[in-house]
């Protein structure tokens, strides 16, 4: 058997062979997420316990899997919707510097692990609120999301959120990340939506069934 210490070393190389351009900071940030996840899952279980193991790539590089759909640019504000302890936003926030992330959800310890890891790592460019959906105001760039809801009620949740002006390559809206088959949940959206098969970036049995879906909003 691989210890867990050899496998989690493992998937943080795979990582990095992904992105290769990341600066010691990020890869510093990455690398110490495995430590205070398993310390937090411990007490509050916010992953699969038997799935912490494979954190950087179940949970990390399946976030960053967003920035196959678009590279926000620098000053864009991104909500994170139901993000958990930190996902997809926590990765995104340490990929994107310049991006500002609010991550919210309904569930306040889940919330209480985001903000200790974020502070453990130092990003400076994230925001937390325990909050249900519906009663978040702010105005954003983008809402993504991890396969917490129907595409169709994250939705109508969140087209208050989302700002007029553009800033980006893509017009404003919903990218979420999802998994196995969604032709019905995208119905309702399917002339204005974009599906990327995560397959086709990552080579990894895990995202044989992922995708990335972005619905302009």
């Amino acid at each position: 058997m691989e210890s867990t210490n050899s496998i989690v070393t493992e998937q943080l190389e795979i990582l990095k062979g992904y992105f290769p351009h990341l600066s010691p900071q990020q890869a510093e940030q990455y690398a110490a997420l495995y430590d205070l996840y398993a310390d937090w899952n411990a007490k509050i279980n916010v992953i699969s316990r038997k799935d912490i193991d494979n954190l950087y790539l179940h949970h990390v590089l399946h976030s960053l899997g967003i920035t196959e759909m678009l590279h926000f640019k620098e000053g864009s504000e991104v909500m994170d919707f139901g993000t958990g302890g930190g996902f997809p936003g926590i990765p995104l926030a340490i990929f994107f510097p310049e991006v500002h992330f609010h991550l919210i959800d309904s569930i306040g310890k889940k919330i209480k692990v985001g903000q200790a890891v974020a502070e453990a790592i130092g990003l400076k460019n994230v925001t937390f609120s325990h909050c249900r959906g519906e009663e978040e105001k702010g105005r954003f760039d983008f809402v993504v999301s991890r396969a917490v809801m129907p595409l169709a009620d994250l939705v109508k949740i969140v087209r208050k959120n989302i700002r007029r002006e553009q800033r980006n390559a893509l017009p404003n809206g919903v990218i979420c990340l999802k998994g196995g088959e969604l032709e019905h949940e995208i119905q309702p959206f399917h002339k204005q939506a974009i599906t990327l098969n995560l397959s086709d970036s990552f080579k990894e049995t895990y995202f044989e069934t992922k995708k990335v879906v972005y619905v302009p909003l």
